[in-house]
């Protein structure tokens, strides 16, 4: 650990700017390696997320200066950082990787924020670690204000979701297919605790390790579990019913995640790792966008079943810590999971059933909102405006709604059911608070992260303050609330690592 030491020496400690009180760096060796983040001499702060800062008992003044530069670069440890890289497993489309962990991503520490909420500060693309299997560790600047820009919208969509505190240009380029600017993001969760982390211990039949993650986990995101007589399976389901609720928000916003693979579930029940993610602009059930999911597995209709497959894999990790015959606690753990489907569609049909302005969800609630997609799919119509022009109808105005459709005919049918249905009382206060004139449209992060690469950051702020409020009419953004043209349609996305 002589480097390690070395940096401490050579960097600058700083004050009691951020009051850091960790946990998971006493857990016991085997859960991480301690790390050093890398070193930026060039690095140039871009933004510095001031609410969140408040939020975390973070100065956001501090954080904006030198010193808070410094840090959010990696260049500088405050007092009571302990840097580590996590270690994890998973399954990534499907195939197992015994070994993962943090490649490119530094925990410093963990703060209590001024809600009394455990909060994670991590650097991504700060460098290499143990886990980087042969990767430099960095990022290119474009996924760095990828991340930043969902992430933050995906808060204001009232999405569970990791944060991001600050964005760094680090002066450096980074090879990939062609050299590129370099980045480093600073990242906030409830914790970084995948489902990998616990296939981690799990492979390697270490029981101990399973048990103290899940003590861990349950004291941490779930502690009305402590003292249950089977914590485990009551952890199964606390984090199943989170996750389905994650998914159903996802999709009745048209965001797709792109790579949801065992280690990018997070069993606080966060939205974690926006890599090839994209929302849909002209609605399509298959939808994909990642450049390497040819196969479709994560579209956008297929992340409930995945969401399912990837808690059967947790399933599997929980087994070894009951103390019961092997056929009780696998029967236990299926009538936790069939449980899923159930709870999945009643989160799904109120979700979409508020969009639609329906006061009541009924039996026929499911295939109304089927034939409402699949109306919108056979027209060829922007999901976000459809839904966002719906409430103007309410409001007494069709004009925005039917020029999303170029043949009326299909419309004037379902407008018809819909105000039977609605007995002509949608309720707009639902639907108001639910459809969103802007999202974070993939062409608009293209666009901007094209002119940041050209150290033009204007539309990085630009987008990132217009998707503050994305519920609420604001003339200043009209143009972020047209869907792309079909020259400026971004259909293929990548995970930028």
């Amino acid at each position: 650990m002589a480097w390690l030491l070395h940096f401490h020496n050579q960097g600058r400690k700083l004050g009691m700017a951020i009051c850091f009180d960790n946990t998971y760096a006493q857990m016991p060796d085997r859960f991480f390696e301690r790390v050093a983040p890398a070193h930026y001499p060039k690095a140039q702060l871009l933004r510095v997320n001031a609410s969140l800062a408040d939020e975390l008992g973070i100065d956001p003044d501090w954080l904006e200066s030198k010193q808070g530069e410094a840090i959010l670069a990696g260049n500088e440890l405050a007092d009571g950082a302990e840097p580590i890289a996590q270690a994890y497993a998973g399954h990534q489309f499907g195939g197992w990787v015994p070994q993962l962990g943090d490649g490119r991503a530094v925990l410093l520490g963990e703060v209590i924020d001024r809600e009394g909420r455990r909060r994670d500060i991590q650097l991504k693309g700060a460098g290499r670690t143990p886990w980087s299997r042969g990767g430099d560790g960095k990022s290119p600047l474009g996924p760095v204000l990828r991340e930043y820009i969902v992430s933050e919208a995906m808060v204001a969509l009232g999405v569970p979701t990791t944060r991001a505190l600050g964005v760094v240009a680090t002066g450096e380029e980074v090879q990939r297919e062609e050299p590129k600017p370099g980045g480093v993001l600073t990242r906030v969760a409830a914790s970084h605790i995948r489902v990998g982390t616990f296939q981690y211990f799990h492979a390697r039949n270490d029981r101990e390790g399973l048990r103290l993650l899940g003590e861990h986990v349950i004291a941490r995101h779930y502690p009305e579990l402590i003292g249950q007589q089977q914590p485990w399976m009551a952890l199964l389901e606390s984090v199943l019913k989170r996750q389905a609720a994650l998914v159903a928000k996802w999709m009745q916003l048209g965001f797709v995640h792109g790579v949801m693979n065992t280690d990018n579930m997070a069993v606080s029940g966060e939205t974690i790792d926006f890599g090839p993610c994209a929302f849909l602009d002209t609605f399509s059930f298959g939808k994909v966008f990642s450049s390497i999911d040819r196969g479709g597995r994560y579209a956008w209709d297929q992340q409930p079943l995945m969401a399912h497959w990837n808690l059967v894999r947790f399933a599997e990790t929980l087994l070894p810590l009951i103390d019961s015959a092997e056929e009780e606690k696998v029967e236990a753990a299926e009538a936790v999971l069939a449980s899923f489907e159930e709870y999945f569609q009643k989160v799904y049909y109120r979700g979409f059933a508020d969009k639609l302005g329906l006061r009541v969800v009924g039996p026929d609630t499911g295939s109304w909102i089927r034939s409402t997609l699949e109306l919108l799919e056979s027209c060829h119509v922007d999901f976000t405006r459809f839904f966002a022009s719906l409430g103007d109808v309410v409001r007494g105005q069709e004009s925005n709604l039917r020029s999303e459709f170029q043949d009326q005919g299909p419309l004037n049918a379902w407008l018809s059911k819909w105000r039977a249905i609605t007995e002509n009382q949608p309720d707009i206060e639902r639907m108001s608070a639910c459809n969103p004139w802007r999202i974070p449209r993939n062409h608009r992060i293209e666009d901007l992260i094209e002119a940041a690469e050209s150290d033009d950051f204007i539309p990085f702020h630009r987008l990132v303050d217009a998707l503050a409020h994305p519920f609420e009419k604001d003339p200043r953004y009209t143009d972020m609330e047209a869907a792309p043209r079909p020259e400026e349609c971004v259909d293929e996305t990548f995970c930028g690592t």
